[in-house]
């Protein structure tokens, strides 16, 4: 078997087809074979493997006649291996499953049962696709920054004041936001852009493997370690390490990357002599660290050190004709890559485009940028096409409103009234009235959820939370 073919995860619970789609797909690809969710994470996050392709069957034990498990493989696998292609092989083959699969991150939708050379035709596409990613990953990187809304502008400013700072910065937003674009734009804004940057998804190892990464470990340490190596806290310098999915770390994991953070101090495993990191320290998640400091699964120290700087990517929605910035983008770095000619939108699926909430955020919007490019290059994809590579489960977006900070406020004639009949009025606490007033709104609104909340009030969720805060030291 030659060790330079690409790495293929196949994951289905049936053994006769792990076994003949195995014997087949061998001669093109290194195969390894999972028959659960389980399974197939402790394979992909694994030493020695790391799957390019993944061919994944919606119906996995426990509930094979549903795609509840298939599902949750597909998110755990696009977050957990970076650059990987998902391409879902299933028999559970409904219009809505397929259009809820590339949501969340597959590439492709095929359905049982298939004729090997189609399947092929497909994994080859999807293999083609992660070469281009991984050619044009620079200017990927940057498109997680373009856009010309005052949601983007505000995340820019915030870029470029907090890069040249030496503290630790959390980045927060949802899954497929730009986080990762984000840090590495702090990164290359900072003053030691020339420096190594180094990234570790805290979610995707387990917790031994995790601390040896990151700060090394001495020859014999555990089995298998026949020589001392270090780990990303010295491999990094005095340049940049991006921990994503920081909510995920374990808590013994915590104490010890709070000593980093507080005096630079650090041991390999094995060891007793202490180290010292130079490394600056990003931080990312989409979980409340906030929540899960107060419920004691995250720890409240390393949170407040962590947070001292917060940068919040906004969601695809909040983005307005960005999305259009975007679409362009990709569809033209994916167009020269693959040497296809770009695709059009008519007029209806253009307004379907405006419509859709893209709950996957930019991510999503590439993947289906991907896919209109390679089955309708050069063409007209009208609605009914577009439609197909939407989640028909996604609420559309709200019709727009305007607001103006004048709506409500009494006229100069109301507040003359006001001032002449008050015996003992105060500016400060009609102000502070009318604010709680709105953020109790907001909350309302958003059923208590914090970010929905700040993102109605139009202030960041750090300031809300502020607000909150100083409003109960006055109780």
């Amino acid at each position: 078997m030659d060790s330079l073919q690409p790495s293929l995860l196949l994951v289905d619970d049936d053994p006769l087809i792990r076994d003949t789609l195995g014997f087949l797909l061998a001669a093109h690809f290194l195969v390894r074979t999972a028959s659960s969710r389980a399974e197939a994470i402790a394979l992909a996050t694994s030493v020695g493997f790391q799957p390019q392709l993944a061919l994944v069957d919606l119906g996995l034990p426990p509930t094979p006649h549903r795609p509840d498990e298939g599902f949750r493989l597909v998110v755990e696998l696009a977050a957990l291996v970076p650059g990987i292609k998902i391409v879902v092989f299933s028999g559970q083959s409904s219009k809505d499953n397929a259009r809820h699969a590339r949501t969340l991150g597959a590439v492709e939708f095929i359905e049982k049962p298939v004729a090997p050379e189609a399947l092929l035709k497909t994994l080859h596409q999807a293999l083609d696709w992660r070469q281009a990613d991984q050619q044009v990953v620079q200017q990927l990187e940057v498109a997680g920054l373009i856009g010309q809304s005052p949601s983007m502008e505000r995340l820019r400013r915030q870029i470029h004041q907090f890069a040249p700072a030496p503290f630790p910065i959390l980045i927060i937003g949802e899954s497929g936001s730009g986080k990762e674009a984000v840090a590495k734009a702090l990164h290359v804004q900072s003053s030691h852009a020339a420096a190594p940057y180094l990234a570790l998804n805290c979610a995707a190892l387990t917790e031994s493997l995790i601390e040896a990464t990151l700060f090394g470990y001495a020859k014999g340490a555990f089995t298998g370690a026949t020589s001392a190596r270090a780990g990303y806290f010295e491999e990094v310098g005095d340049g940049t390490l991006f921990l994503d999915e920081i909510g995920e770390l374990p808590l013994p994991l915590q104490a010890k990357l709070l000593r980093v953070l507080e005096n630079g101090e650090f041991q390999r495993l094995g060891e007793t002599t202490t180290r010292i990191s130079r490394a600056r320290v990003l931080a990312a998640t989409n979980r409340d660290l906030r929540r899960l400091a107060r419920d004691g699964s995250f720890r409240a120290d390393l949170y407040h050190r962590l947070s001292v700087l917060t940068v919040e990517t906004p969601p695809l929605r909040e983005l307005g004709n960005d999305r259009w910035l975007l679409l362009d983008h990709f569809t033209g770095v994916y167009a020269r890559q693959m040497g296809l000619q770009p695709f059009h939108l008519s007029e209806s699926a253009r307004a379907a485009w405006d419509r859709y909430a893209f709950p996957g955020n930019v991510r999503e919007l590439r993947n289906v940028a991907i896919r209109l490019l390679a089955k309708h290059a050069g063409t007209t994809v009208d609605m009914a096409a577009l439609s197909t590579e939407f989640d028909a489960d996604a609420a559309p977006l709200p019709a727009m409103r305007t607001s103006s900070p004048n709506a409500g406020r009494p006229d100069v004639a109301s507040a003359v009234a006001t001032l002449r009949d008050a015996r003992d009025f105060h500016l400060d606490t009609w102000l502070a009235a009318w604010e709680q007033a709105y953020i109790d709104a907001a909350l309302t609104l958003a059923d208590g959820n914090m970010t929905q909340a700040s993102r109605l009030l139009g202030v960041n969720r750090t300031t809300l939370y502020s607000r909150l805060d100083s409003r109960r030291d006055k109780h």
